[in-house]
């Protein structure tokens, strides 16, 4: 059986080439391409697909993890991601969103290849760099930060004041102090210094 692969990103020059390998392969095709989330969940209503292999970042559309918990969710054919991303936030972000496995963009053809099919049928397909950062966070659970916290986290990253960042947000400062007691709490740290590189190091956030 040829497995019929979806191809999700946003660059051309990255689908060329992943077209040219997966082509070469008696085993594997790709059946359709799409550039965004949306158009990939368009695709998957008009075209057999057996593993989509889904891009996190596509700026210009919709994302790869909103899409993948669309496809999961709907009963769709498994997803692979494939990305240059491997910060703690995309990878639970993907995992918890349905993704079947995680893979960097710089893995070997070969073991792209048997990802794809080891996803295809199931069975959760790792970079080994993705699953020790996965097991780790498994050994040593950290307490999640909100989406406001990390907005905040975000804007501390840009050297805002806590003025600047009540009036960008439009809540009192009061309000930005326990947010901002709640950071530091759920990163271990005292400082908003030190929750920039904490969030850094952690893949919470990324350097602009």
């Amino acid at each position: 059986m040829t497995l019929r692969i979806l191809l999700v990103d946003d660059h051309p020059v990255v689908r060329h080439g992943l077209r040219a390998m997966f082509d070469d392969r008696d085993d594997m095709t790709v059946t359709a391409e799409a550039t965004d989330g949306q158009a990939a969940i368009d695709t998957l209503t008009t075209t057999d697909i057996d593993i989509v292999l889904m891009d996190l970042q596509m700026p210009t559309g919709m994302d790869g993890v909103t899409a993948t918990r669309t496809i999961t969710s709907t009963g769709g054919p498994p997803v692979l991601v494939l990305t240059t991303y491997d910060s703690d936030a995309d990878i639970l972000a993907a995992v918890e969103a349905g993704a079947t496995g995680y893979m960097l963009k710089d893995t070997p053809p070969d073991e792209l290849a048997e990802a794809v099919q080891r996803a295809a049928a199931g069975q959760t397909a790792l970079a080994p760099h993705v699953a020790a950062r996965l097991l780790g966070h498994l050994r040593e659970p950290r307490p999640a930060l909100s989406p406001r916290e990390v907005e905040i986290l975000k804007l501390l990253a840009q050297g805002l004041s806590n003025r600047a960042l009540s009036k960008q947000l439009y809540i009192s400062e009061a309000t930005v102090k326990t947010h901002l007691v709640h950071i530091y709490d759920k990163l271990g740290v005292d400082n908003r210094t030190a929750a920039i590189t904490t969030a850094l190091d952690r893949g919470i956030i990324r350097p602009r």
